[in-house]
């Protein structure tokens, strides 16, 4: 562990500690204008035990892009050191101001995350996330550092180039967006790159939901163990949590986050196993302290126990889909990634694929599936998949069966629906 003291912390312990951080947080967003209007009479004091943060607004996306770019910044503008934001394709983006504490919190939470993964100072990371406003790249880079390992700070793109010096500098750990391994498949079979050559052990993967499936795929073709990483750019970048080697759940830095699982429909909490929405606030930034956030993001709390691996932080699962993509399609409820599931147990198929709805001129919404499959798939898989669709998800999409490369690559994150409704 990176701070064994800290992530074998007893539970009792770290309940205190969740109450004096909610305090603390709360008693400094308060020290400024913005912070009181939201929160009208309250006061540090009044949290005596976490059920009372509860009582607490929601803080949610559109509140923070209306605060662009420093409206619910909680320091001085000569203490920002840096600025990450997110993409901004709705409205204004959402600016996160960091403080010399917060990037020495990144780095601490990011170096457990790359020891919980089994990475050390012998390890060579390839870090292919962007170094930019995107916090992905400076996130895994402070992380690595932290721990001592070598790093190649590529950044986005160049697969062909990334392959090289995964082969030429025997780099052992990949980080990156989730889809990204589908990339640097698909292009070693374009330029018959022998990917026996690479050294790679360990694949740390996050910014995109992702099915155990591909998961699986992953996994099988680079010959690697990988880890589920989560965070946003409104807790400051990824970090918040990582799964371990024990697969029992994301753990999440319980003396750096407060999460809740609540209804997406009431915001009332739910039960521990039950699926919600991640409400997420943070006890130790300063920039941009996060009061009840509303992430969108579905997961459920599976275990406050002490893991195998001897953390004793929660866990929660793996997330299953964000509130805001859920697709309806005349009536049905879906998400995307059980889509996924469903076309990458079928022989053949391929990992790429998208999901377009659109209007007939007579007003019926149409589903269309399009996916790049191997030959032999129309007659073999297809039937099957058809099925699959029609039993599990009660969708009977037109499906169009496309060769490899046809589907456009998104420069970033893979775009997986199509929405012209």
């Amino acid at each position: 562990m990176w701070e064994a003291p800290a992530e074998t912390r007893p539970r009792d312990a770290l309940e205190r500690e969740t109450v004096a951080g909610m305090r603390r947080t709360l008693a400094h967003a308060l020290g400024h204008e913005a912070w009181r209007r939201r929160l009208p009479g309250v006061e540090p004091g009044d949290v005596r035990a976490a059920a009372d943060w509860s009582r607490l607004p929601f803080l949610t996306k559109d509140e923070l892009r209306d605060a662009y770019p420093f409206g619910l910044a909680c320091v001085e503008r000569d203490r920002v050191l840096r600025v990450h934001m997110s993409s901004g394709t709705t409205g204004n983006p959402v600016l996160n101001p960091y403080t010399r504490s917060d990037v020495e919190q990144w780095g601490s939470v990011m170096a457990r995350c790359y020891v919980a993964a089994g990475v050390g100072a012998r390890d060579v990371v390839q870090i292919t996330p962007s170094f930019g406003l995107f916090t992905g790249g400076f996130g895994f880079h402070y992380g690595a550092e932290r721990i001592g390992a070598t790093v190649v700070p590529i950044g986005a793109g160049r697969t062909a180039l990334q392959l090289s010096l995964m082969r030429d500098l025997g780099t052992t750990v990949l980080t990156g967006i989730s889809t990204y391994p589908l990339r640097i498949l698909e292009v070693a079979r374009e330029e018959r790159f022998d990917l026996a050559s690479l050294r790679l052990r360990v694949a740390v993967l996050g910014s995109e939901m992702w099915s155990d499936d591909l998961r699986g795929l992953i996994e099988r073709e680079l010959g690697v163990t990988t880890f589920d990483i989560i965070g946003m750019t409104e807790t400051g970048g990824p970090g918040l949590g990582i799964d371990c080697a024990a697969r029992a759940g994301i753990h999440v830095w319980e003396d750096h986050y407060f999460c809740e699982v609540v209804d997406p429909a009431t915001g009332r909490p739910r039960p521990d196993g039950e699926e919600g929405e991640l409400i997420v606030s943070t006890l130790t930034r300063e920039g941009l302290p996060l009061i009840r956030y509303r992430t969108h993001d579905l997961t459920r709390v599976l275990s406050r126990a002490p893991c195998a691996c001897g953390r004793t932080h929660l866990r929660l699962d793996r997330l299953h889909g964000r509130t805001d993509d859920m697709v309806i399609f005349r009536g049905v409820n879906f998400y995307p990634r059980q889509i996924e599931s469903l076309l990458l147990q079928q022989p053949g198929a391929g990992p790429e694929y998208q999901i377009v709805l659109d209007r007939t001129a007579g007003g019926r919404d149409r589903l269309a599936l399009l996916l790049e499959a191997g030959e032999g798939f129309a007659e073999s898989g297809l039937p099957r998949l058809r099925h699959a669709l029609r039993e599990r998800l009660s969708l009977s999409p037109e499906i169009t069966l496309l060769k490899a490369g046809e589907i456009p690559r998104a420069p970033g994150k893979a775009v997986r629906v199509v929405d012209r409704r």
